[in-house]
């Protein structure tokens, strides 16, 4: 990428047709709220992806923001993304689909940052950033929503700051457009410390923002990021995180489901069955999902990839849940976009009597929030393995659709395995896997083990995962 100030000549001489129109739809909305900085400072593609280049986003613009001193907002620098969204109606990048549904993927990413003082040109990282954002949405195809979380694992700017992780909701100033080839919504990230990410995650994104919306170092009612804030929101007021745990007991958690190391073990079968699901363990190939499986579970799943190749585990977080199953603690296995997960006539569904769970370090820290934020409340949570087609599903006996039963609790349709766990074995498990919920590490490798149901759980290095021939 490279730096360059947009040339407005076309529009000066009245060559406004010869623009881009989804281009030209978002540089409206800029204009509308920046209509003194017509030439801003951007950030461009050389080789455009549509070219071949590795940068989806064909320009970043930034913007210097006044903030509203009647509202105590600061100033900052806002920066606007173009290229998620069709700008050129043409199917060089987004296939036209007509202007009734999305532009593209929808939406464009907005960045507000803080303005140091003495500052006198926004800084440029927060447009790789940007970049590998939008590398992820174009190589999965998922799409983000607003109260989704990134989990990023590292400083956003590469340096010693406690943001390294991220929030999506929707920009406070721009406001969705029409463009001639769809809609076009505007998803502002928002920076975060790692204590708000997991509150994020135990509970959902959408209340926290609402948290730091109410407290200024934190970003204020723009949520502007500021790269050196050193305190959480609950350090800087303890009071937050009484209303975050009653949240959790009152609506449990929005998070269903996170890519993670894991594999599972059939238990009740010897290791020379064919049908052993031994097959999919560490160390072996693993068995496919049918392509039916797949796009059930990628819906169940659909923020499940890696960003950027980073040793991250990047929850999927879905905000479109009706909020009001927690109340009448009934859910499916229906994704949030109605396409329901039933087992597929041409793969087996086969009743386990034993199975073996193993996880990583930081998948099992997450076994607390599947038991307590979600079967407690009727709810499902998948872990989806990323070394392979290996998924596992815990579900409450208020799910519907599920293939796990009451009578057979332990059930496999391919490498892709449901547990389903009564309230009373719920509470049983908490109990014995407080210890995983604690921000202490723990000694590894530690098992836990349930004989009379006959259930095992292990949790592992890395190294078992990362190289599972050793």
């Amino acid at each position: 990428m490279d730096e360059i100030r947009p040339n407005s000549g076309a529009q000066a001489h009245g060559l406004v047709p010869l623009f881009p129109p989804g281009l030209q739809a978002i540089y409206g909305e800029c204009r509308r709220l920046y209509p003194d900085q017509a030439n801003p400072l951007q950030v461009t593609a050389i080789v455009k992806y549509w070219l071949g280049g590795p940068d989806p986003l064909d320009y970043i613009s930034m913007y210097r923001n006044m903030g509203c001193p009647a509202q105590d907002i600061q100033e900052h620098w806002h920066y606007v993304s173009f290229g998620l969204s069709d700008l050129y109606g043409d199917n060089r990048v987004h296939e036209f689909t007509g202007a009734d549904g999305p532009s593209g993927f929808g939406f464009e990413l907005t960045f507000r940052l803080k303005r140091e003082v003495g500052e006198t040109a926004p800084p440029t990282w927060p447009a790789e950033l940007m970049q590998g954002l939008a590398r992820y949405v174009f190589q999965s195809e998922n799409t983000f929503c607003s109260g989704d979380h990134v989990s990023w694992h590292s400083p956003l700017d590469n340096s010693e700051s406690r943001i390294q992780h991220m929030l999506l909701t929707e920009d406070p100033q721009m406001h969705p457009i029409q463009t001639p080839f769809g809609a076009v919504s505007f998803l502002q990230i928002v920076g975060v410390c790692a204590e708000e990410l997991q509150a994020s995650q135990q509970w959902n994104g959408q209340g926290i923002l609402e948290l730091m919306r109410g407290i200024r170092i934190a970003g204020g009612p723009w949520l502007i990021t500021d790269m050196r804030r050193g305190e959480t929101i609950f350090e800087i007021d303890p009071h937050l995180q009484d209303r975050v745990d009653q949240g959790i007991e009152t609506e449990g958690s929005n998070l269903s489901g996170v890519s993670a190391k894991c594999v599972w073990d059939d238990l009740s079968r010897p290791p020379d069955d064919e049908e052993d699901s031994r097959s999919i363990c560490i160390g072996s190939q693993p068995r496919r999902l049918s392509n039916k499986d797949t796009e059930q579970i990628r819906e169940t799943l659909r923020k499940g990839l890696e960003f950027n190749s980073k040793t991250a585990l990047p929850p999927i977080s879905s905000q479109k849940q009706n909020h009001d199953r927690a109340q009448s603690r009934k859910d499916s296995l229906e994704s949030e976009s109605s396409a329901a997960i039933v087992p597929h006539e041409l793969v087996r569904t086969r009743q386990l009597e034993s199975v073996h769970l193993k996880f990583n370090q930081e998948s099992g820290t997450l076994l607390p929030l599947c038991l307590r934020g979600r079967l407690l409340h009727g709810r499902h949570f998948t872990y989806k393995s990323i070394n392979g087609d290996t998924a596992i599903t815990f579900v409450s006996t208020g799910v519907e659709g599920a293939f796990a039963t009451e009578e057979h609790p332990y059930a496999a349709h391919g490498p892709w395995l449901q547990i389903l766990l009564t309230e009373e074995f719920v509470e049983q498990m908490l109990g014995d896997l407080h210890e995983l919920g604690s921000r202490d590490e723990t000694k590894l490798p530690k098992e836990y083990s349930w004989p009379e149901k006959k259930l095992k759980i292990s949790i592992l290095p890395d190294s078992v995962f990362d190289n599972p021939l050793q």
